[in-house]
Parts: structure tokens; sequence; C-alpha cells
């Protein structure tokens, strides 16, 4: 992937960010832009970087970035409460230990980094076949710190959660 991008030698700009600080990390969750020095052409992004203090530095714990959607319809405002409900409809597809139900909760472009893998699961497929095997567990989720952002048709809630 990198080695076609950096072939376009874009040059980023950060035009929307929301950064929270906690104890030796840090998160920038946001849009930003990058032009293409090749031709000019200009894509938009979204994108979350989670740094860690490790070793005397800031190193990124985990990053994400996805093109914008074009022409999005502005969905239904989303309030905190619905925001962490949501996770209660993720921990029930998993009590039906039916890796369909779970894979289905997950939209087209999501990127599942799971709890006991390291592979980055990044179509619905792989994600099922990460639960397929998961849900031999027999997993039930309770969040124990939940941190809540809300944007124009997306939210997020990052936090800490355990399994029993």
């Amino acid at each position: 992937y990198f080695e076609g991008f950096l072939k376009k030698k874009p040059q980023g700009e950060i035009l929307e960010s929301n950064v929270m600080i906690g104890n030796n990390w840090a998160q920038d969750a946001g849009i930003y832009e990058f032009t293409m020095g090749v031709d000019g052409t200009k894509v938009k992004g979204r994108y979350t970087f989670v740094y860690v203090f490790e070793d005397g530095q800031w190193k990124i714990a985990q990053h994400h970035s996805s093109v914008m959607p074009e022409g999005i319809t502005v969905g239904q405002k989303v309030t905190e409460d619905q925001v962490k409900n949501l996770f209660h409809l993720w921990n029930d597809a998993l009590a039906t230990l039916d890796s369909s139900a779970v894979a289905n909760r997950y939209s087209k472009d999501a990127v599942l980094l799971p709890t006991v893998s390291d592979i980055p699961r990044t179509d619905y497929g792989l994600i099922k076949d990460y639960f397929d095997n998961f849900l031999q567990k027999k997993p039930q989720g309770e969040i124990l710190e939940s941190n809540v952002m809300i944007g124009t048709n997306w939210a997020q809630d990052a936090g800490i959660y355990e399994f029993t």
C-alpha cells in the first residue's frame, strides 16, 4: 500500500483534529487531506492515531485511515448514551455464538484489530473467520472504561473492556 501511495508524493494537512490525552498515551482522530505532488489531486480521509510513550519516545500504537465517502447524507444525531449502548448490540451478537451474527455488526469497510490474534481483519470473511474461533470461548464483554467521540455520521467508543 505505502509503496504505491508514496510514489504519488503526498503532502498531508490536518483539517480537523480531536485530541485525547491520558497517562502515557494520546489519541488524535479527525480528518486530513493529502495533495498528490505528481498531479495535484486531493484526497480527504478520516484518521485515528493512538500513541504510547515507550522507551522515552512517543510511538504509534494504532493507526487507521479511510477515504472520506463522497456525497454522504447527514444522518440522525446520536447521543453519547446511544453510542455506549451500541456495545450491547455487539455483545448480544457474541452471546448467540454465531460468527455470522457478530460479523454482520461490522461495516463493509471495517478493520478489526482482534484481541487474541495479531492478524488485522479487513473484510467480512476475515472478521467471521476470527469469530469462528473466538466464539468457542463463549465470551461476554464488559466495558470498564469508555471514551465516546461523535462526529457527522460517525461515532467512536474507545476504551477498555474485558471478557469473562
